[in-house]
């Protein structure tokens, strides 16, 4: 622990456990302290801090409640996965996670084209008896399951196969087809986790999972796709910019 450079200021008006807590952060997301890595003992980095015991849990019970140090019975407290952190703009989860040096994994669930069910159909604003695909897949990164992704395409829209949604981005497919996606209606919340969605996304069943529907529109306000995704809770945020009016 003394290559992190931890320290604590008494003088600060900084509780010592978040300074405690926002060091050990930081390391975790800068990379000085890697994903596995395991922590000195509670008592260990309490004494090199000279600190309280129970000041030192207080910063650790914070970091695991965050997603960042998960507690092992006989190994101690390990670091974990960094939260994907996303803004709110019309992007994928691909872009994304390429764009901040992630790789990311995809496999394809299911993968239909066929009729559009009436709520879709309504959704996409469809004519009758049209066709869309409809895709599920379970986006990976750094190979542990993040996101469980639910699609309804319009089917007119060429180039969507399930090789191609393996190695690309739905929405850079979509670009690459010609689509120019402007704008999207979206809606963000919880929910927990059913046995089956807790078995593909490594989670156990009633575990807190972010749920995210979106239906995106092209320049001409066309709605080209709609889709409803769970995210694992421990592993994701969204990052919101507010301003005043």
């Amino acid at each position: 622990m003394p290559s992190l450079d931890l320290r604590v200021d008494r003088n600060s008006p900084v509780p010592l456990y978040r300074q405690v807590a926002s060091g050990i952060e930081a390391a975790i997301h800068d990379g000085r302290l890697a994903r596995g890595q395991r922590l000195e003992s509670e008592l260990a980095l309490a004494a090199t801090l000279r600190l309280s015991r129970p000041t030192m849990r207080q910063a650790m019970d914070e970091l695991v409640r965050q997603g960042l140090l998960v507690r092992k019975r006989g190994v101690g407290t390990q670091v974990v996965a960094g939260p994907i952190r996303r803004a709110i703009d019309l992007t994928s989860l691909f872009d994304d996670l390429t764009g901040s040096g992630r790789t990311p994994a995809t496999e394809v669930i299911s993968f239909s084209h066929g009729p559009a069910a009436p709520q879709i159909q309504d959704t996409l604003q469809l004519p009758p008896r049209s066709s869309v695909y409809h895709v599920i897949r379970l986006r990976s990164v750094g190979g542990e399951p993040l996101s469980l992704m639910e699609n309804w395409i319009a089917g007119t829209i060429p180039g969507i196969t399930p090789a191609l949604l393996e190695v690309n981005g739905l929405y850079g497919l979509l670009r690459g087809a010609g689509m120019n996606l402007r704008v999207a209606s979206q809606s963000i919340g919880a929910t927990t986790s059913d046995a089956r969605q807790a078995g593909l996304l490594g989670v156990t069943p009633g575990s807190a999972l972010v749920t995210m529907q979106r239906t995106a529109s092209d320049d001409n306000g066309r709605a080209i796709e709609t889709g409803r995704h769970l995210h694992r809770g421990d592993s994701y945020t969204f990052d919101v910019t507010l301003v005043q009016r």
